[in-house]
């Protein structure tokens, strides 16, 4: 089990925002976070990374809570929002920045970069131009970038297809499904299609509570049009 939450909430004044009894996530899984704005996705993705404390309840990663411990983050990665970037640097800056974390040298980072030729498609290298002056889609192919360098065991993503114009939304969902290893992906999206065929689970949320969780198959993507438009 590489993530459990248990009797997770959290309460802004007299509103509950993340209202979470028990999930458990399994190592290899890729989830699917789908609901409406104001369902509680991002601040439940940052309570799963100790960015916010709950009210109430823990978050475990491989049995320890994330608040209490550090390991988790030797094998977790995240890309959030532009927020996660060092914007006054270029790529290449920040690449390297993130490799010397990883205890990766500039030639092991530049050779790691090679595979994303096609993700980048040419916007990225070699623009002279520094991250805080990319388009948001831009952003967030370095942030994705930079994430998977770390080789994680865990992935969590927020809204990664956001921003992002159809070729490399195609792009991203191929470098997801193909990517080596068993990783566990949790990526929060509002859109429907792109979800259900790179997930193999779906948690839908409303108003910080989980509604339905299931396994994807053939008519997923229908249940959840169907739930929707109602």
């Amino acid at each position: 089990m590489i993530l459990e939450i248990k009797n997770l909430k959290k309460v802004y004044g007299d509103k509950t925002v993340v209202n979470i009894e028990h999930v458990q996530i399994r190592q290899g899984e890729t989830i699917g976070l789908v609901g409406n704005n104001g369902a509680g996705k991002t601040t439940f993705f940052r309570m799963l990374l100790d960015l916010i404390r709950p009210t109430e309840g823990e978050v475990l990663s491989k049995g320890e809570n994330v608040m209490q411990h550090d390991q988790w983050k030797d094998y977790t990665a995240s890309f959030l929002d532009e927020g996660f970037l060092i914007d006054y640097l270029t790529p290449e800056e920040y690449f390297t920045f993130i490799g010397s974390l990883n205890n990766l040298s500039a030639a092991d980072v530049a050779a790691y970069l090679t595979q994303y030729g096609e993700f980048f498609n040419g916007e990225i290298l070699n623009s002279g131009k520094y991250i805080r002056d990319f388009s948001k889609g831009n952003q967030n192919k370095v942030g994705i970038a930079a994430a998977l360098m770390q080789k994680p065991e865990l992935l969590i993503l927020d809204e990664p297809f956001a921003n992002l114009d159809p070729t490399t939304q195609i792009r991203l969902k191929k470098l997801l499904k193909e990517y080596p290893g068993n990783m566990t992906t949790f990526i929060s999206s509002h859109d429907l299609n792109h979800v259900t065929d790179v997930c193999n689970r779906i948690i839908l949320v409303e108003k910080g509570r989980i509604i339905k969780d299931f396994k994807t198959d053939e008519n997923t993507l229908k249940e959840l049009e169907s739930y929707f438009s109602a």
